[in-house]
Protein backbone atom coordinates (compact mmCIF):
# COMPACT_ATOMS: atom_id res chain seq x y z
CA UNK A 1 0.00 0.00 0.00
CA UNK A 2 0.97 3.59 -0.73
CA UNK A 3 -0.22 6.45 1.42
CA UNK A 4 -0.50 9.88 -0.19
CA UNK A 5 -1.52 12.80 2.57
CA UNK A 6 -2.91 15.65 0.67
CA UNK A 7 -3.94 13.06 -2.13
CA UNK A 8 -7.18 15.17 -3.19
CA UNK A 9 -4.89 18.36 -3.21
CA UNK A 10 -2.97 19.57 -6.29
CA UNK A 11 0.37 17.69 -6.53
CA UNK A 12 -1.49 14.52 -4.39
CA UNK A 13 -3.83 14.04 -6.54
CA UNK A 14 -1.21 14.32 -9.61
CA UNK A 15 0.72 11.50 -7.58
CA UNK A 16 -2.26 9.41 -7.85
CA UNK A 17 -2.54 9.74 -11.12
CA UNK A 18 0.54 8.77 -11.97
CA UNK A 19 0.50 6.10 -9.75
CA UNK A 20 -2.64 4.13 -11.46
CA UNK A 21 -0.93 4.99 -14.81
CA UNK A 22 1.72 2.76 -13.33
CA UNK A 23 -1.16 -0.32 -11.89
CA UNK A 24 -0.96 0.84 -8.29
CA UNK A 25 -4.49 1.19 -7.27
CA UNK A 26 -3.92 0.06 -3.46
CA UNK A 27 -3.43 4.20 -2.24
CA UNK A 28 -4.66 5.43 1.14
CA UNK A 29 -5.86 9.13 0.03
CA UNK A 30 -5.52 11.42 3.45
CA UNK A 31 -6.62 14.92 3.26
CA UNK A 32 -9.61 17.50 4.08
CA UNK A 33 -12.59 18.04 1.26
CA UNK A 34 -13.69 20.88 3.26
CA UNK A 35 -16.74 22.74 1.69
CA UNK A 36 -15.70 23.53 -1.56
CA UNK A 37 -14.64 21.29 -5.15
CA UNK A 38 -11.63 19.88 -3.77
CA UNK A 39 -13.66 16.47 -3.81
CA UNK A 40 -13.21 16.87 -7.78
CA UNK A 41 -10.04 15.74 -7.92
CA UNK A 42 -10.56 12.63 -6.59
CA UNK A 43 -13.50 11.69 -8.75
CA UNK A 44 -10.99 10.14 -11.82
CA UNK A 45 -8.85 8.60 -9.48
CA UNK A 46 -8.84 4.76 -8.23
CA UNK A 47 -7.32 4.16 -4.51
CA UNK A 48 -8.82 1.76 -1.61
CA UNK A 49 -9.78 4.51 0.92
CA UNK A 50 -10.14 7.72 1.82
CA UNK A 51 -9.63 9.25 5.39
CA UNK A 52 -9.53 12.90 6.71
CA UNK A 53 -6.43 13.83 8.25
CA UNK A 54 -7.70 13.99 12.02
CA UNK A 55 -8.95 10.71 11.62
CA UNK A 56 -5.78 9.32 9.86
CA UNK A 57 -3.65 10.60 12.65
CA UNK A 58 -5.72 9.33 15.37
CA UNK A 59 -5.59 5.94 13.71
CA UNK A 60 -1.60 5.17 12.65
CA UNK A 61 -0.80 6.70 16.40
CA UNK A 62 -3.24 3.90 17.70
CA UNK A 63 -0.71 1.77 15.54
CA UNK A 64 -4.04 0.06 13.58
CA UNK A 65 -1.21 0.04 10.75
CA UNK A 66 1.04 -1.76 12.35
CA UNK A 67 1.12 -5.44 10.49
CA UNK A 68 0.55 -3.62 6.77
CA UNK A 69 2.65 -3.65 3.94
CA UNK A 70 3.08 0.42 3.50
CA UNK A 71 5.52 0.70 0.46
CA UNK A 72 6.12 4.53 0.96
CA UNK A 73 4.25 7.77 2.34
CA UNK A 74 4.00 10.88 0.31
CA UNK A 75 3.33 13.69 2.88
CA UNK A 76 2.09 16.50 0.60
CA UNK A 77 -0.62 17.58 2.59
CA UNK A 78 -0.21 20.85 4.01
CA UNK A 79 -1.77 24.44 4.84
CA UNK A 80 0.00 26.51 1.86
CA UNK A 81 -1.75 29.76 2.23
CA UNK A 82 1.10 32.12 2.29
CA UNK A 83 -1.24 35.13 3.27
CA UNK A 84 -1.91 32.71 7.00
CA UNK A 85 -0.94 34.49 9.90
CA UNK A 86 -2.12 32.04 12.50
CA UNK A 87 1.63 31.02 13.27
CA UNK A 88 0.41 28.71 16.10
CA UNK A 89 -1.96 26.91 13.62
CA UNK A 90 0.32 26.54 10.84
CA UNK A 91 2.99 25.12 13.09
CA UNK A 92 0.15 22.41 14.46
CA UNK A 93 -0.62 21.54 10.67
CA UNK A 94 2.57 22.00 9.57
CA UNK A 95 4.79 21.07 11.68
CA UNK A 96 3.87 19.04 14.25
CA UNK A 97 1.52 16.79 11.88
CA UNK A 98 4.74 15.74 10.03
CA UNK A 99 6.73 15.36 12.85
CA UNK A 100 4.33 12.14 14.02
CA UNK A 101 4.16 11.04 10.28
CA UNK A 102 8.34 11.28 10.47
CA UNK A 103 8.20 9.40 13.80
CA UNK A 104 5.64 6.55 12.24
CA UNK A 105 7.99 6.08 9.34
CA UNK A 106 11.33 5.96 11.36
CA UNK A 107 9.86 3.58 13.83
CA UNK A 108 8.43 1.04 10.56
CA UNK A 109 11.11 1.80 7.92
CA UNK A 110 8.76 3.44 5.60
CA UNK A 111 10.07 5.03 2.60
CA UNK A 112 9.37 9.01 3.78
CA UNK A 113 8.90 11.47 0.99
CA UNK A 114 7.46 15.16 1.71
CA UNK A 115 6.67 18.17 0.23
CA UNK A 116 9.19 20.84 1.07
CA UNK A 117 9.34 24.54 -0.64
CA UNK A 118 11.40 27.01 -2.19
CA UNK A 119 9.65 29.35 0.16
CA UNK A 120 12.67 28.31 2.76
CA UNK A 121 15.24 30.49 0.85
CA UNK A 122 13.58 33.67 1.91
CA UNK A 123 13.86 36.35 -0.53
CA UNK A 124 17.14 34.23 -2.09
CA UNK A 125 19.85 36.70 -1.42
CA UNK A 126 22.22 33.99 -0.52
CA UNK A 127 21.36 31.96 -3.36
CA UNK A 128 19.01 28.70 -3.57
CA UNK A 129 20.85 25.74 -2.18
CA UNK A 130 19.52 23.25 0.16
CA UNK A 131 22.27 24.48 2.58
CA UNK A 132 21.69 26.39 6.01
CA UNK A 133 23.34 29.43 4.72
CA UNK A 134 20.27 29.82 2.08
CA UNK A 135 17.63 29.16 4.80
CA UNK A 136 15.27 32.40 5.91
CA UNK A 137 11.24 32.61 5.86
CA UNK A 138 9.13 35.37 4.44
CA UNK A 139 6.17 34.00 6.38
CA UNK A 140 4.45 31.97 8.76
CA UNK A 141 3.77 29.05 5.85
CA UNK A 142 7.86 29.21 4.99
CA UNK A 143 8.37 29.28 8.82
CA UNK A 144 6.45 25.96 9.11
CA UNK A 145 8.15 24.42 6.70
CA UNK A 146 11.88 25.73 7.06
CA UNK A 147 11.47 24.36 10.84
CA UNK A 148 10.17 20.62 9.76
CA UNK A 149 13.37 21.03 7.48
CA UNK A 150 15.67 21.74 10.25
CA UNK A 151 13.88 18.96 12.30
CA UNK A 152 14.33 16.30 9.77
CA UNK A 153 18.06 16.95 9.33
CA UNK A 154 18.41 15.49 12.98
CA UNK A 155 17.61 12.04 11.66
CA UNK A 156 18.52 11.55 8.37
CA UNK A 157 21.79 10.39 8.41
CA UNK A 158 21.09 7.52 10.92
CA UNK A 159 17.65 6.75 10.17
CA UNK A 160 17.33 3.22 7.94
CA UNK A 161 14.21 4.70 6.58
CA UNK A 162 14.59 6.19 2.99
CA UNK A 163 13.99 10.14 4.11
CA UNK A 164 13.38 12.67 1.05
CA UNK A 165 12.59 16.40 1.19
CA UNK A 166 11.86 18.18 -1.80
CA UNK A 167 11.59 21.84 -2.21
CA UNK A 168 9.15 22.24 -4.79
CA UNK A 169 9.40 25.95 -6.59
CA UNK A 170 6.65 27.42 -8.61
CA UNK A 171 4.34 24.33 -9.17
CA UNK A 172 1.50 24.81 -12.06
CA UNK A 173 -0.80 22.63 -13.96
CA UNK A 174 -3.73 19.93 -13.58
CA UNK A 175 -6.22 20.16 -10.90
CA UNK A 176 -4.92 22.93 -8.95
CA UNK A 177 -8.11 25.13 -9.42
CA UNK A 178 -9.36 24.68 -5.70
CA UNK A 179 -6.80 26.42 -4.15
CA UNK A 180 -8.23 29.95 -5.20
CA UNK A 181 -6.40 32.71 -4.67
CA UNK A 182 -2.97 30.26 -3.92
CA UNK A 183 -3.17 28.62 -7.27
CA UNK A 184 -0.51 29.43 -9.79
CA UNK A 185 -0.45 32.68 -12.07
CA UNK A 186 -0.74 30.31 -15.11
CA UNK A 187 -4.45 29.41 -13.71
CA UNK A 188 -5.71 32.90 -12.76
CA UNK A 189 -4.71 33.96 -15.97
CA UNK A 190 -6.56 31.39 -17.77
CA UNK A 191 -9.72 31.94 -15.65
CA UNK A 192 -9.57 35.70 -16.05
CA UNK A 193 -8.99 35.63 -20.04
CA UNK A 194 -12.08 32.53 -19.85
CA UNK A 195 -14.38 35.05 -18.08
CA UNK A 196 -13.72 37.61 -20.99
CA UNK A 197 -10.82 39.52 -19.74
CA UNK A 198 -8.23 41.19 -22.22
CA UNK A 199 -5.79 41.80 -19.78
CA UNK A 200 -3.26 39.87 -18.55
CA UNK A 201 -2.08 41.98 -15.40
CA UNK A 202 1.20 41.65 -14.39
CA UNK A 203 3.05 43.94 -11.06
CA UNK A 204 4.81 46.45 -12.01
CA UNK A 205 8.61 46.28 -11.09
CA UNK A 206 9.85 46.84 -8.07
CA UNK A 207 13.31 46.31 -5.38
CA UNK A 208 15.07 46.42 -8.97
CA UNK A 209 13.19 44.46 -11.41
CA UNK A 210 11.22 46.19 -14.24
CA UNK A 211 7.70 45.85 -14.77
CA UNK A 212 7.05 41.81 -15.26
CA UNK A 213 10.45 41.49 -14.66
CA UNK A 214 10.49 39.68 -11.68
CA UNK A 215 11.47 35.55 -12.11
CA UNK A 216 10.32 32.34 -11.11
CA UNK A 217 11.40 28.98 -11.72
CA UNK A 218 8.28 27.62 -12.73
CA UNK A 219 7.86 23.83 -12.82
CA UNK A 220 5.21 21.69 -14.84
CA UNK A 221 3.26 19.45 -11.91
CA UNK A 222 3.75 16.30 -14.16
CA UNK A 223 7.55 16.69 -13.73
CA UNK A 224 6.85 17.19 -9.78
CA UNK A 225 5.40 13.86 -9.59
CA UNK A 226 7.99 12.28 -11.73
CA UNK A 227 10.74 13.47 -9.50
CA UNK A 228 8.19 11.93 -6.65
CA UNK A 229 8.32 8.80 -8.27
CA UNK A 230 11.80 8.75 -8.95
CA UNK A 231 12.32 9.05 -5.42
CA UNK A 232 10.41 6.15 -4.11
CA UNK A 233 11.97 3.90 -7.06
CA UNK A 234 15.60 4.67 -6.49
CA UNK A 235 18.66 4.47 -4.19
CA UNK A 236 19.50 8.10 -2.80
CA UNK A 237 21.23 9.39 -0.12
CA UNK A 238 18.61 10.74 2.53
CA UNK A 239 18.48 14.36 2.46
CA UNK A 240 16.59 17.60 1.07
CA UNK A 241 16.63 18.29 -2.57
CA UNK A 242 15.60 20.83 -4.78
CA UNK A 243 12.40 20.20 -7.19
CA UNK A 244 12.52 22.74 -9.41
CA UNK A 245 13.89 23.27 -13.32
CA UNK A 246 16.97 25.04 -12.48
CA UNK A 247 15.79 27.58 -15.12
CA UNK A 248 13.93 30.96 -14.06
CA UNK A 249 11.39 32.75 -16.22
CA UNK A 250 10.33 36.41 -16.34
CA UNK A 251 6.22 37.00 -15.69
CA UNK A 252 6.47 38.86 -19.12
CA UNK A 253 7.75 35.62 -20.53
CA UNK A 254 4.79 33.75 -18.97
CA UNK A 255 2.17 36.20 -20.29
CA UNK A 256 3.82 35.97 -24.11
CA UNK A 257 3.33 31.80 -23.56
CA UNK A 258 -0.36 32.30 -22.26
CA UNK A 259 -0.80 34.62 -25.41
CA UNK A 260 0.65 32.82 -27.73
CA UNK A 261 -1.31 29.46 -26.30
CA UNK A 262 -5.10 31.58 -26.65
CA UNK A 263 -3.88 33.42 -29.41
CA UNK A 264 -5.34 36.99 -27.94
CA UNK A 265 -4.41 39.46 -24.63
CA UNK A 266 -2.10 42.27 -23.74
CA UNK A 267 -0.38 42.65 -20.57
CA UNK A 268 -1.36 45.47 -18.08
CA UNK A 269 0.52 46.49 -15.74
CA UNK A 270 -0.84 46.92 -11.85
CA UNK A 271 0.87 48.54 -8.56
CA UNK A 272 2.55 46.23 -6.63
CA UNK A 273 0.65 45.55 -3.56
CA UNK A 274 2.14 47.14 -0.22
CA UNK A 275 0.66 44.06 2.07
CA UNK A 276 3.86 42.04 -0.22
CA UNK A 277 6.52 44.39 0.64
CA UNK A 278 9.15 42.53 1.86
CA UNK A 279 6.91 39.48 1.78
CA UNK A 280 7.50 38.44 -2.13
CA UNK A 281 10.11 36.52 -3.81
CA UNK A 282 11.19 38.49 -6.62
CA UNK A 283 13.29 35.70 -8.36
CA UNK A 284 14.08 32.34 -8.08
CA UNK A 285 15.90 29.46 -9.52
CA UNK A 286 16.83 25.89 -7.91
CA UNK A 287 19.91 24.71 -8.21
CA UNK A 288 19.59 21.26 -9.07
CA UNK A 289 23.05 20.05 -9.03
CA UNK A 290 22.59 17.68 -5.58
CA UNK A 291 19.24 16.02 -7.39
CA UNK A 292 21.61 15.83 -10.69
CA UNK A 293 24.30 14.07 -8.50
CA UNK A 294 22.17 11.22 -7.12
CA UNK A 295 21.49 10.27 -10.62
CA UNK A 296 18.10 12.38 -11.68
CA UNK A 297 18.49 13.04 -15.64
CA UNK A 298 14.63 13.57 -16.88
CA UNK A 299 14.15 16.45 -18.65
CA UNK A 300 11.63 19.18 -17.60
CA UNK A 301 9.25 20.32 -19.75
CA UNK A 302 9.59 23.55 -21.79
CA UNK A 303 6.98 26.32 -20.49
CA UNK A 304 5.74 26.82 -23.80
CA UNK A 305 4.70 23.32 -24.36
CA UNK A 306 3.46 22.75 -20.77
CA UNK A 307 1.24 25.68 -20.96
CA UNK A 308 -0.72 24.72 -23.93
CA UNK A 309 -0.97 21.36 -22.71
CA UNK A 310 -2.41 22.71 -19.01
CA UNK A 311 -4.80 25.06 -21.01
CA UNK A 312 -5.96 22.16 -23.52
CA UNK A 313 -6.85 20.30 -19.93
CA UNK A 314 -8.70 22.82 -18.43
CA UNK A 315 -10.52 23.67 -21.86
CA UNK A 316 -11.39 19.83 -21.77
CA UNK A 317 -12.82 20.08 -17.96
CA UNK A 318 -10.02 20.29 -15.85
CA UNK A 319 -10.29 17.36 -14.01
CA UNK A 320 -8.97 13.64 -14.23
Amino acid sequence: MIIVTGGAGFIGSNIVRELNNRGRTDILIVDNLGKGEKYKNLIGLKFIDYQHLDDFLQTFTKSDFFGLNIDAIFHEGACSDTMEYDVNYMMRRNYEYSKDLLTFCINRQVPFIYASSASTYGAGQNGFRESEECESALNPYAFSKLMFDRYVRQFMEDSRSKIIGLRYFNVYGPQEQHKDKMASIFYQIYKRMKLGGKFIKLYRGTDGYKDGEQKRDFVYVKDVVKVNLWCMENNLPNGIYNCGTGQAHTFNEVAKAVIDTLGYGKIEYTPFPDELIGKYQNFTQADMSKLTNAGYRERFTPLSSAVREYFQFLDNGGHY
